[in-house]
């Protein structure tokens, strides 16, 4: 059912100085921050030969991010994301399975203009994972 890893997600308090650390510190090329205010937070993508790294950073009070962050006060990886071919396939197959979607099980649009599922941890050896697209 999964694809390629499509990022790894690190929550980070200070956007500019994470991505500075990628861009100054080991020459990786990064992208323009993007606010994506449906899923509150603010993004930038770290592009790698064979994946992304995904810097999230909160916006607005009601952020995700911004509860990771009260308990993970450092950062730290908040998801990790692969890619499906068809996100609603994928979706009723895992719910057959027992898994849980998180939300209302609907896609969003993500980061990349493209569906996404985001599946509860604890069905996933306490990790969160992002379902997105291709």
């Amino acid at each position: 059912m999964i694809g390629r890893l499509n990022h790894v997600a690190i929550a980070v308090k200070d956007l500019e100085a994470a991505t500075a650390t990628y861009r100054d510190t080991l020459g990786a090329k990064v992208s323009q921050a993007t606010a994506q205010p449906d899923h509150g937070v603010t993004v930038v993508f770290i592009e790698l030969p064979n994946t992304k790294i995904e810097l999230l950073e909160p916006l607005g009070e009601g952020s995700p991010i911004a509860k990771f962050l009260e308990k993970n006060p450092a950062g730290g990886i908040h998801h990790i994301c692969y890619e499906v071919d068809d996100i609603i396939a994928a979706r009723d197959e895992l719910i057959q399975k027992g898994a849980r979607v998180l939300g209302d099980g609907e896609p969003k649009i993500g980061a990349h203009g493209k569906p996404v599922l985001f599946l509860h941890p604890k069905d996933f050896l306490g990790t969160l994972t992002e379902l997105e697209q291709v």
